[in-house]
């Protein structure tokens, strides 16, 4: 692949640059063969990330009007560490009990304080559930390394960042991606990103509401760029979204999932923010239970 990257003036550059060191290690530790062997050891069958968050699950709870995207998550550049002992696989389990329908893993180290062992670790925890959310990782991919090793690590999809990737190294990623049973979910910042990534077969199209230059969060990002996608594209609100109040603009502006990290890690009810974020009528809340009993056994 020709370079890969393009330079942003943002913090992404700093990222990107501790990457590919790593990276280079990655690939001395682990070829490429040793991922393909490691791919075909998991367990259960792979998950249509699209779909969830389309569909949902079984144990999505009744009357959800959005569908949730569960960052497992332990820092950020713009908020620090916040979870610094925070277990991968529990919280992916809680996660998926409040009817995530995926789970995002973040995998970078420097920033986030992720690993890819936190997605191997995450993957595990839903042994062979058909009924699992999809897993996404989450990191800064510019390399087709880097997407085989999410495959082999059990991920259903991972993020690719618009406005990082040069044009034919995005088109080459999100097909390469596909090839190997992974679903893009392609962040896009303003509208000439959202047209860029359209063009280069993004179907999953992520909007990121955080300014990558200042950190300013503002959800009017998702409002202005959501009518502008064309129908069939499933649309996700990313980041500064952490009430019923922020989940109810997203809705309104056309959105199908929120992808949620710190508002879920901090809180002391994983389930009752999920509900929350989900718009889950709480009047509904004492036939959850039942409901997805009843959807197993089904």
């Amino acid at each position: 692949m020709a370079e890969a990257t393009r330079t942003t003036g943002t913090i992404l550059d700093r990222i990107v640059a501790d990457r590919r060191l790593r990276l280079a290690e990655d690939r001395r530790a682990t070829p490429e063969a040793a991922l393909a062997e490691r791919r075909a050891a998991l367990l259960g069958v792979p998950v249509d990330f699209a779909r969830r968050l389309i569909e949902g699950r079984r144990a999505t709870p009744a009357g959800a009007r959005l569908r949730l995207i569960a960052e497992v998550k332990r820092a950020s550049p713009s908020r620090g560490v916040f979870a610094p002992d925070l277990d991968a696989a529990a919280q992916a389990g809680e996660y998926a009990a409040a009817g995530a329908a995926a789970v995002s893993v973040l995998t970078e180290p420097a920033f986030f304080h992720g690993s890819i062992a936190d997605l191997r670790a995450a993957r595990a925890a839903f042994d062979a559930d058909p009924d699992r959310p999809a897993l996404l990782r989450k990191d800064f991919v510019f390399d087709r390394y880097q997407v085989l090793e999410a495959a082999a690590h059990g991920a259903d999809a991972l993020l690719l960042i618009t406005a990082l990737l040069t044009a034919p190294a995005l088109t080459e990623l999100i097909a390469f991606a596909r090839e190997q049973g992974l679903e893009p979910l392609v962040e896009v910042h303003d509208a000439p990103e959202l047209e860029h990534a359209l063009r280069c077969g993004a179907r999953v199209v992520g909007f990121n509401n955080r300014d990558l230059r200042t950190f300013a969060e503002d959800l009017g990002t998702t409002e202005r760029l959501a009518p502008l996608a064309p129908a069939g594209t499933v649309l996700v609100a990313e980041s500064a979204i952490k009430s019923a109040q922020d989940a109810r603009r997203m809705a309104a502006a056309g959105v199908h999932a929120l992808l949620v990290g710190e508002a879920l890690v901090t809180t002391g009810d994983v389930r009752g923010k999920a509900r929350e974020l989900m718009l889950v009528d709480n009047t509904d809340a004492s036939n959850d239970t039942d409901r997805n009993q009843q959807r197993r056994r089904a």
